[in-house]
């Protein structure tokens, strides 16, 4: 496969680095105890940004296309960011990291059973429950170190949706026009599904957070139709 204009979301990514590169780290002298609730919820997330996407780099290698596959590494390596913003953040409060979680593992099981496709579907599910949870924590957060993590890792999400949009749309694009809409149906049904159990799992963090488990699983519900449009 030849090279099929990922030239520009290389660019965002480089250009993103640079800015990450001249703003610095937080004052994390500024940290403060999380509320447990919170506390909790933050690092389950942290396990999640924790994978080293050494699979999903190795398909986007396979797939033949250099740019895709340098643009897949400079995901890779935001992802990893928003894990050790995440680590340094609890470490702050004197929290600490956790092994592992059980929607951590399912996520990563079904993630490295199934070809890129698929996998991007899968990984997409995350991305968008992220958005709104990153948002929820950034305007909720209880003091200015978390509103500020949180605001940092959401701008990153906030172009990797798009960014994995942009690919995903060219995946699906030979399928008939039938098919592509019977695959985002389901996608959206699986959304749907993960983000309640991510909403009841997150409840107390959400309710801490002013905006609790309904609001947040309809508004995630609500986001995917766009992004579904933008796959198809």
């Amino acid at each position: 496969m030849n090279s099929t204009g990922y030239g520009d979301w290389i660019r965002d990514f480089e250009t993103a680095r640079r800015e990450r590169a001249g703003q610095g780290d937080p004052d994390w002298r500024t940290g403060v105890p999380l509320h447990p609730a919170i506390r909790r919820s933050v690092q389950r997330f942290q396990v999640g940004e924790d994978g080293d996407g050494a699979e999903l780099i190795t398909k986007a290698e396979a797939a033949g296309d250099a740019e895709y596959a340098s643009a897949v590494r400079m995901f890779v390596a935001e992802e990893r960011n928003h894990a050790r913003l995440l680590a340094l953040l609890l470490a702050s409060g004197d929290a600490p990291t956790i092994a592992s979680h059980w929607s951590d593992h399912i996520f990563v099981t079904l993630r490295r059973a199934l070809g890129l496709r698929l996998e991007l579907l899968v990984l997409m599910i995350a991305e968008v429950v992220a958005l709104r949870y990153y948002r929820a924590l950034r305007d909720g957060g209880e003091d200015a170190l978390t509103r500020e993590v949180a605001g940092r890792v959401l701008a990153d999400e906030e172009r990797h949706v798009p960014f994995h949009c942009h690919r995903l749309r060219r995946a699906l694009r030979p399928l008939p026009a039938p098919a592509r809409v019977l695959v985002t149906s389901g996608w959206r049904a699986a959304l749907a599904a993960a983000c309640l159990v991510v909403a009841v799992d997150h409840g107390p963090a959400l309710r801490r957070l002013g905006v609790g488990r309904g609001r947040f699983a309809v508004e995630v519900v609500r986001s995917s139709g766009p992004i579904a449009a933008a796959m198809r």
